[in-house]
């Protein structure tokens, strides 16, 4: 499997993980709101990074 796809399946899962933790913390009241803006948009840009990774990266065989 290619490096570039492996880490672009990290970072889609952390992305996943922030965003449900976000959304958990907002749900809850319990995080302070400039944390959890930062966290919100750092999965954001994990997720979408993450993805983008995936989709463009070639399988090539060597």
């Amino acid at each position: 499997m290619n490096l570039k796809r492996t880490f672009g399946a990290i970072l889609t899962v952390l992305g996943i993980i922030g965003l449900i933790y976000t959304g958990v913390e907002i749900i809850n009241h319990a995080g302070n709101v400039t944390t959890l803006t930062v966290i919100g948009i750092i999965s954001v840009l994990f997720f979408f990074t993450g993805i983008s990774l995936v989709r463009t990266t070639k399988d090539e065989a060597n």
